[in-house]
């Protein structure tokens, strides 16, 4: 039996809470980042939470 490879691009883009949820970071971050609003800017510092249908499907990227 091989073993399960974590998929990378999928590692850097996501992490498993310690409850089981599947959180991300928000889009367009660092692109133009001088002319957007400071109150826009801290809104993509946060992680928000990934829709339930594809949570199901990055965890099966992220095995270990």
């Amino acid at each position: 039996m091989p073993k399960i490879k974590t998929h990378k691009g999928a590692k850097r883009r996501f992490h498993v809470t310690g409850t089981g949820k599947v959180v991300r970071t928000k889009g367009p971050k660092s692109h133009l980042r001088r002319n957007k609003s400071a109150r826009v800017k801290r809104k993509f510092d946060k992680k928000i939470a990934t829709a339930p249908a594809m949570a199901k499907k990055i965890k099966q990227f992220l095995p270990h």
